[in-house]
């Protein structure tokens, strides 16, 4: 079981990217797959998730319109459209499994446990730099 993230890079503010995260050893409609960030000096934190379903949920905070999950199943990939991008999304940029299958709160919100993530990718960096 392996996931790959890529598509960072190098972005102006109000730019966008596309970030990957590619699965192999196992298939989307097994488990969900959820996107992360950690920005140099604070804690990792949740943006949004994919159920095997295709339903997705996004954060409280990450909700707004600027990023946009979504999987093509034939190619096995998770995608992560980030529009409007400003300085502070700046970071490194992560994919994982969510075991349970991206649970959510009485809001519609993303609601992670870290103890139910498994695989996780390796981490692509994003720099939002003028």
């Amino acid at each position: 079981v392996q996931l790959q993230a890529s598509g960072g890079g190098l972005v102006r503010p109000g730019g966008s990217l596309r970030l990957s995260c590619v699965a192999s050893g196992f298939t989307l409609d097994m488990d969900g797959i959820g996107w992360f960030r950690q920005a140099p000096g604070k804690e990792r934190e949740a943006i949004s998730c994919i159920n095997t379903d295709g339903a997705t949920y996004y954060t409280e905070s990450m909700k707004g319109g600027r990023f946009t999950i979504s999987r093509d199943i034939a190619k096995n990939t998770v995608y992560l459209q980030m529009n409007n991008l400003k300085f502070e999304d700046t970071a490194v940029y992560y994919c994982a499994m969510d075991l349970t299958n991206c649970p959510y709160d009485y809001s519609g919100n993303y609601y992670y446990n870290l103890k139910n993530l498994g695989a996780w990718g390796q981490g692509t960096l994003v720099t939002v730099s003028s």
